[in-house]
């Protein structure tokens, strides 16, 4: 199984300093309000970036943290409430059936690991019955700007029907970006029913840096009117997605 091995991250930019502060403040403020209330046991697939464990074992969860690599797995801080594994997350066979809560997929996984389907459906194995997992994906529309942004024109054209979206970046590694439909279907496929898809964020960058630049104070503000905004939810170059294993 191939997995991307490049992140979004932002460019050493003052420009963007800003923004992206506010993008990791918004997508903690997402995942802390989907945690379940009381303590349950979660799984954590996520990219080696994402703080979801952290701010899950913060809520009183217990969390395994899986990470496939030695090295990943030293960077982990294990705590009271978090375990970490060494495994591979899109085969989570050391993991019983209806073992898990919920499970955390933050921070791209299910772009970078591009066979999906066997990750998602390792994930609806390990959900208990009502079990849910919180996902967080690049959208058609940040593949549509990469390849545009490397002149790939004729690829655009049919790039929103497409069953798989496979988008390479100029280091020569790969991401899989969803639109609604694709995420849809695969969760669909794997047994998982989509509660609710919405972007990362709505807000543009310009804007948050402007308000930003003139209020830094302003950014707690910023993160509740985001949460707080409807959208259309195949906007944005992420794409998070909550679903529930049937009863």
């Amino acid at each position: 199984m191939r997995r991307a091995a490049s992140a979004i991250t932002a460019p050493d930019d003052g420009d963007l300093t800003a923004y992206w502060k506010f993008h990791k403040a918004v997508a903690r403020a997402q995942l802390t309000a989907w945690l379940p209330r009381g303590p349950c046991l979660l799984v954590d697939v996520s990219g080696p970036r994402a703080p979801a464990a952290e701010l899950a074992a913060a809520a009183g969860h217990t969390v395994l943290r899986v990470v496939d690599r030695a090295a990943n797995l030293s960077s982990v801080a294990p705590g009271a409430r978090i375990i970490p594994l060494l495994g591979d997350p899109s085969q989570l066979s050391f993991l019983g059936d209806g073992c898990a809560d919920g499970v955390l997929a933050e921070d791209r996984a299910l772009s970078a690991w591009l066979a999906a389907e066997a990750m998602i459906a390792e994930i609806a194995r390990v959900l208990r019955p009502g079990g849910r997992v919180l996902a967080c994906v690049d959208s058609l529309v940040l593949g549509m700007a990469v390849l545009a942004d490397q002149h790939h024109w004729a690829h655009l054209v049919d790039l929103p029907h497409a069953d798989v979206v496979l988008v390479p970046w100029p280091d020569g590694t790969i991401t899989r970006c969803y639109g609604p439909d694709q995420a849809r279907e695969l969760f669909g496929g794997a047994g998982l029913t989509v509660e609710w898809i919405r972007p990362r964020t709505v807000f543009s960058q310009s804007m948050v840096t402007h308000l930003l630049r003139h209020d830094p104070a302003s950014l707690g503000r910023l993160v509740r009117a985001e949460l707080a905004a409807s959208s259309d939810e195949s906007l944005g170059a992420q794409l998070v997605i909550a679903a529930r294993k049937p009863r």
